[in-house]
C-alpha cells in the first residue's frame, strides 16, 4: 500500500504539472515537467522506485527488479492518479475543458513516443537497476531530463507523453484525442518492453 501510495503522489504531480503547464501556456513547460519527475523520484525513488510511469513498470518488471504482484496495483496507482490530476487541473480551470485536442500524424507520432518511452525506460534500468550505479546520486536527475529532452525535441509531433498515464490525463484534460491516447498506450508500452529486452541482452543477467 505504501508503495501504492508513493507512485500515486509522484505520478498525480508529475501530469498535475504537465497540464498546468500546458494549459497555462508556460514558456518553460518542458523544464518544469522534467523536474517534477526528477524531484518526485528523489523524494519517492527509495520507497516504491520511483516509477510513476506504466511503460517504466513494465521494463523495471521484464528487467526483473519488480516483483509480478506489485505490477497491476502500480497500474492502477498511477493511471488513477493522472486521472485525478486531469480533474483537478480542468477544475482549477474552469471546469472547461481544453479549446480542442490536438492534431498529431499518426505514424510520426507512434515513432517518437517509441523511442522516447524506449530512452527513458533504456535511462531508468541503467542508472537505477543496475549494480554498477547502486546508490548513485544523479538518477532522478538522469531521468527527469530525459523526459524535458524528449519534450523539446518532439512534443510538437506527439504530444510528448512517453507515459500511457500522462496520456491518459492529457486525453481527460482536452489536450489530446481518443486515438492519440491509443497511441499513447501502445507505442510507450512497446517502448518500456523493448527497452527492457534490450537491456537484457546488453546486460545479461548482471
Amino acid at each position: 500500500m505504501k508503495k501504492c501510495l508513493v507512485e500515486f503522489i509522484g505520478t498525480f504531480f508529475l501530469v498535475f504539472t504537465v497540464g498546468m503547464a500546458v494549459r497555462g501556456h508556460a514558456d518553460l513547460a518542458p523544464l518544469a515537467i522534467g523536474a517534477s519527475l526528477m524531484v518526485m523520484i528523489f523524494a519517492g525513488g527509495h520507497v516504491s522506485g520511483g516509477h510513476f510511469n506504466p511503460a517504466v513498470t513494465l521494463a523495471v518488471f521484464i528487467r526483473g527488479k519488480c516483483d509480478a504482484k506489485d505490477v497491476v496495483p502500480y497500474w492502477i496507482a498511477q493511471f488513477a492518479a493522472g486521472l485525478v490530476a486531469a480533474l483537478i487541473v480542468t477544475f482549477l480551470f474552469g471546469g472547461k475543458p481544453a479549446g480542442g485536442p490536438a492534431l498529431h500524424g499518426t505514424v510520426p507520432s507512434a515513432i517518437v513516443e517509441f523511442l522516447f518511452t524506449f530512452a527513458l525506460a533504456w535511462v531508468v534500468l541503467n542508472v537505477a537497476t543496475h549494480k554498477s550505479t547502486a546508490g548513485n546520486s544523479f538518477y532522478g536527475l538522469a531521468i527527469g531530463t530525459t523526459v524535458m529532452t524528449g519534450a523539446i525535441a518532439v512534443g510538437g509531433i506527439s504530444g510528448g507523453a512517453f507515459n500511457p498515464a500522462v496520456g491518459l490525463g492529457v486525453f481527460t484534460m482536452g489536450l489530446e484525442s481518443a486515438k492519440q491516447l491509443g497511441l499513447y498506450l501502445g507505442a510507450d508500452l512497446a517502448g518500456g518492453l523493448v527497452a527492457a529486452l534490450t537491456y537484457k541482452a546488453v546486460h545479461g543477467a548482471d
